[in-house]
């Protein structure tokens, strides 16, 4: 991942799981899935003869939702190449955005805890998402994507991490 000048110096980024693209192109399908259906319903009822909509605007709202829908599906591989996260000593920078970035850092010190979530089609691609709460909402932040085995590791790590830091006050 290059180096943006919002990154601190001397960080290596770890990226998540390479299959975290293909699970969002799948989502981004069905979603854009739905919205063509919802879309195209006016369609329909146009062609049968129950409403009368102007060629122009078929043409229109089509053109533009298609042209979005590529955009946003050729996208995904870059923002999800654009997630990263690199576990420092007192905290945890966790990156994402192209057109606006993000780096959030987490103290340890201040992790409540660290919460693992999969659904039916992470689980198939033995992903998860990693979700850290803090004491404050701001600085509260998730991992999608990172090998099921990883965030594993990370929901042990982190709050032992945290509870040193602790100790420490």
């Amino acid at each position: 991942m290059p180096a943006e000048p919002i990154d601190p110096a001397g960080v290596t980024w770890t990226r998540v799981d390479e299959r975290y693209v293909t699970v969002r192109l799948l989502t981004a399908a069905i979603g854009w899935a739905a919205t063509l259906l919802i879309v195209l319903t006016p369609v329909v009822l146009d062609l049968l003869g129950v409403i009368s909509v102007p060629t122009w605007v078929e043409i229109t709202v089509l053109a533009v939702l298609v042209v979005w829908m590529v955009a946003d599906l050729l996208l995904i591989p870059r923002r999800v190449r654009a997630i990263g996260y690199h576990e420092r000593e007192d905290d945890l920078l966790i990156r994402r955005g192209l057109l606006f970035q993000r780096v959030v850092a987490v103290p340890y010190g201040r992790l409540q805890y660290v919460d693992i979530e999969a659904g039916p089609l992470m689980r198939h691609f033995q992903l998860c998402s990693v979700e850290l709460k803090t004491a404050s909402a701001g600085t509260d932040a998730t991992i999608p994507g990172p090998h099921r085995d990883e965030g594993a590791r990370l929901r042990e790590e982190l709050p032992a991490r945290g509870q040193a830091r602790l100790a420490g006050l």
